[in-house]
């Protein structure tokens, strides 16, 4: 099995559907980290089994550069799921990323879809295990078992919260995805959503919050954004243009907390080193530093320098 770099960037993954030549062609110059070209929810039935061959002509002409390039299937309890996989795999595998399987409800699903990609590598002569697999979690069933579904393969990248589904398998009382439902004061998304980040770090897997349905409405966006960032979620979905850049904005540090990221990591480099007196904790400015301040600044600038951040202030080894 092929070792491959699963935490790409994710901030911002937009959805564009699968049998729209222009949306497909748009979408390669949008600024979002992943695109995945949908054949579940945005492909009418009749218009899926076409949708598969454009899908496969624009993933190996396109210009997709800088973009972890995605394919949703449709889930394994319709007849579509096994066609869709062989068909874009075969025809577009080494210019693909990752598979997203919806609907996902226990780990026997990601094993098939493992076993079945692994099948076509090996016949196709693709690496063996390159391509990855997003998990979407939809139901009550799915969360039940998210843990387990997490470790079911290698190839897990992300897990992914699907509101619409989940909202309607629970019988949530809203009708706009993502929003909080009347009556009730606190989060009603927060069980949900610690449950699926819990799992995802656990198996140090990434964790992307779904889509928000009014498309026009970018404040509601930031504000649903704002909630799954602030919990640690690594990106969402964008539905429209006009969100992506408010997803980039909102799942990257700012800039004063990369920098600061980056000082405390160098400071604590020092300070631990024999130059700096092998100090196991240490003053920076008025801030005391130590190993876990430096686990928590490595996530952040983890994010920074992958969202292609630059520093604007250094370290600077106090006087003697």
């Amino acid at each position: 099995m092929t070792t491959v770099n699963r935490l790409r960037p994710r901030r911002s993954c937009l959805a564009v559907p699968g049998s729209n030549p222009r949306f497909l062609e748009k979408a390669q110059g949008l600024p979002a980290d992943q695109v995945f070209l949908d054949l579940e929810d945005a492909c009418a039935p009749l218009a899926k089994p076409e949708a598969r061959h454009t899908i496969v002509k624009f993933l190996n002409e396109g210009d997709w550069t800088g973009k972890t390039r995605v394919v949703r299937v449709n889930d394994w309890t319709t007849e579509w799921t096994y066609r869709d996989v062989v068909t874009v795999v075969e025809g577009a595998g080494p210019n693909l990323d990752c598979i997203m399987l919806p609907k996902v409800q226990d780990a026997r699903q990601v094993v098939a879809l493992d076993l079945l990609l692994t099948q076509i590598e090996k016949t196709m002569g693709f690496e063996v295990g390159r391509i990855g697999i997003e998990a979407q979690i939809e139901n009550a069933q799915g969360l039940n078992n998210v843990n387990e579904i997490a470790q079911a393969s290698p190839r897990v990248e992300t897990i992914i919260f699907g509101p619409a589904d989940f909202m309607a398998s629970i019988n949530m009382k809203s009708l706009v995805v993502g929003e909080q439902p009347p009556g009730y004061p606190a989060d009603a998304y927060h069980y949900i959503l610690m449950k699926i980040l819990m799992a995802a770090r656990a198996n140090n897997l990434q964790a992307i919050d779904g889509p928000y349905l009014q498309i026009r409405n970018v404040d509601g966006y930031r504000e649903v954004a704002q909630r799954a960032a602030a919990l640690g979620f690594d990106g969402k979905w964008v539905l429209h243009p006009g969100q992506v850049e408010a997803s980039n904005e909102i799942f990257s540090p700012s800039q004063e907390d990369y920098d600061h990221a980056e000082l405390i990591l160098d400071a604590y480099d020092y300070y631990t080193s024999e130059a700096g007196g092998k100090k196991g904790s240490a003053m920076l400015g008025d801030e005391m530093i130590d190993e876990a301040s430096r686990k928590m600044a490595l996530v952040v600038s983890g994010k920074g320098r992958a969202a292609g951040m630059t520093r604007t202030s250094t370290f600077e080894i106090p006087e003697a």
